[in-house]
Formats: structure tokens, sequence, C-alpha cells
């Protein structure tokens, strides 16, 4: 089922997004042309939990929608680091100022499969403790927020987390916590 390549040209490239287009043959000889791709860096994600249980969330403002969102820490895995593990430590120190004890890999999950190249890896943060200030990008501007389990699952019932991969990581964080089950 897997398509060859036949020729790829990069029509735009620049700090976090690439569009590519393919010329593509499938097994049975169909050509496909064009094919267009979106390269994203690898994303991490987590839902972290202070030492009293805690969650901690943060809120910003996400031009593409023009909304302010509720969301889990995360972002992308820089060169810099050496594992997604070690991104989401980072993203979640600068983002928040916490650092945690333990990770737990909840696995990873694609936006679009379809046409967007990139995955986000998924985790369960233990034990934060605030150990610094947030250290944030010069574009982003984030309110820390704390939430007990109880709040977090009424802003899923009520559709209030609206960035479907983060509500993704929430539901496998849950359940490895024992407070969903399938």
């Amino acid at each position: 089922m897997k398509w060859k390549i036949l020729s790829s040209e990069y029509l735009f490239k620049d700090l976090w997004f690439t569009v590519r287009k393919d010329r593509c043959e499938t097994p049975m000889g169909k050509i496909i042309d064009p094919y267009y791709v979106y390269e994203f860096p690898t994303w991490v994600a987590a839902v972290p939990v202070t030492e009293d249980g805690r969650i901690v969330m943060v809120r910003q403002y996400r031009h593409a929608l023009g909304e302010v969102c509720i969301e889990i820490p995360g972002g992308c895995v820089d060169d810099t680091d050496n594992s997604p593990q070690e991104a989401i430590a980072r993203e979640l120190l600068e983002e928040t100022g916490y650092s945690f004890s333990s990770y737990e890999y909840l696995g990873k999950i694609s936006a679009n499969p379809s046409s967007n190249n990139n995955v986000l890896h998924m985790f369960l943060a233990r034990g934060g403790k605030k150990v610094a200030d947030q250290k944030l990008d010069a574009n982003e501007e984030i309110e820390v927020v704390y939430l007990t389990i109880d709040e977090l699952k009424q802003l899923l019932k009520e559709n209030k987390i609206i960035q479907a991969m983060h509500v993704s990581c929430i539901l496998y964080a849950l359940e490895k916590m024992g407070k969903v089950s399938w």
C-alpha cells in the first residue's frame, strides 16, 4: 500500500512550517501528482501534575483561531533536545517554571496523517515543583492555570479545551492515573 515518491519540490520553507509538493506512484502504478505535504517539527505535550495533585495548564492567545485557549504545556522538539522527554521537560520549565520528578510516555499521535509529516509525543509528568519563573519565547504570553482533576474533566465535558491533540493527551493521562476508564 505504500507509495513511492518519484519527485519532491519544496514550495515554502520557514521557521516551523514547510510545504512540499510530491509526485508519487501507488503500488498499482497510479501517478498522484501533486500531493502536498506540510512538514512540521516533532511536537511534545504533557499533562503535568504537581506534588499536591493539581494539574498545571496554560492559557494563551491562539492567533489562527483568534481565541484565548486553555491547553496543556508543550511545544517543539528542538535540535538541542536529545529526546522527546528532554524536550517536554524543557518546555514545561520554560512555560510554567515547574520541574517534574517523573515522566511517563503515553504514546504518539498525528494531527493529520494525510497531510502532516510529524507526530506529537504525549507524556504524563508527575511530582511537579515550582523551581523557576517562566522563560517564554518573544512571541509567547502564557498564563499558568491550576486545576483539580475534577475541574479538568469538567472542561473536557463542556468542550472548553479545543486543541484536539491536547484532549487526546489528557484522556490518555487520565486513563493512566485511573481517573477514567474505557
